[in-house]
């Protein structure tokens, strides 16, 4: 699978429009200018024998070097994963409070006022992209002039700054998955609740909220973990364009400016890292899925 999306990677990358060599020189290059660089990105060679090389290059841990850093790109990606990742975590922890927390609220009592106001949410929430909040949040924080709302202080100006820093992107980013989440949730729980196990629990005394958090939640949480395993996914490669909003120097800015200077080098390392983290994340979800509930390991 790994191989198939490096494939797909490097086509994508190499069907961009113009000449990446006459892009990183401008137009008033000089043709021999034009032709060494060709020769040194390799432009002149057959496609597939490049996307081959590059594959074997990466197994190694070397995804080449930047035209426009002149550094390896294993250790631009390496840089800008220490704020990426913080912010992605961060986003997939309050997505996952969010959603489940309202889920459950939703599904105490179906068909009453709680229940309608988080379907409410969760339907104007859905609706919303990502991006979209964060212009939002960034207007009233601007507004308000309490937030940070733009750069990174960097992890050794300390942990309450830099995370004071990420809390809007993250929150941006968790919304939108929250939302999504918190409907899955509902309809779980109100599903599992409808059985019959559910029934002796309160008739046994337990009271609902009791039998909601001890019984119905454990039971309803393989749809919730692969929903979650998902997000994470959308949650890395969401943050290319919140980071952009909130001109974080993380993975997002990094493959945005490889975009623009037709940096294929680093465009490709970017892509090649956030497909094998969406491949890494499904494949732990399958093995959790497993042991949440045995009968899908068995089939497995």
């Amino acid at each position: 699978m790994l191989a198939g999306a490096s494939l797909a990677v490097f086509l994508a990358a190499n069907a961009l429009p113009g000449d990446p060599a006459a892009v990183m020189l401008g137009t008033s290059a000089r043709p021999d200018t034009l032709a060494a660089l060709r020769l040194e990105l390799g432009l002149d060679r057959p496609l597939l024998l490049r996307w081959l090389e590059w594959l074997w290059h990466a197994c190694e841990g070397d995804l080449g070097r930047s035209v426009t850093y002149g550094t390896p790109v294993s250790g631009l990606i390496a840089a800008r994963l220490s704020l990426t990742l913080p912010l992605a975590l961060g986003a997939f922890l309050l997505a996952a409070l969010i959603g489940i927390g309202l889920g459950l609220l939703a599904a105490r009592r179906p068909g009453r006022a709680a229940d309608g106001f988080v379907t409410m949410i969760a339907q104007a929430g859905t609706a919303v992209p990502a991006f979209v909040l964060a212009l939002l949040l960034v207007i009233l924080a601007n507004r308000l002039g309490s937030w940070p709302t733009g750069g990174f202080p960097g992890w050794g100006a300390g942990a309450g700054p830099a995370l004071r820093t990420l809390l809007l992107p993250a929150l941006a980013l968790a919304l939108p998955q929250g939302a999504v989440l918190a409907r899955v949730t509902r309809a779980s729980l109100i599903e599992v609740g409808a059985q019959d196990f559910m029934r002796t629990a309160r008739a046994k005394g337990l009271s609902r909220e009791a039998a909601l958090l001890r019984h119905a939640l454990p039971n309803a949480l393989v749809p919730v973990a692969t929903v979650l395993g998902l997000q994470f996914s959308f949650l890395l490669g969401g943050a290319v364009l919140v980071e952009s909003v909130f001109a974080l120097p993380g993975l997002g800015q990094l493959a945005v400016q490889a975009l623009a200077q037709r940096d294929l080098v680093t465009l490709q390392g970017v892509a090649l890292l956030l497909v094998s983290v969406v491949i890494a994340v499904n494949a732990l979800v399958d093995l959790l899925l497993g042991r949440l509930d045995p009968r899908m390991g068995e089939r497995s």
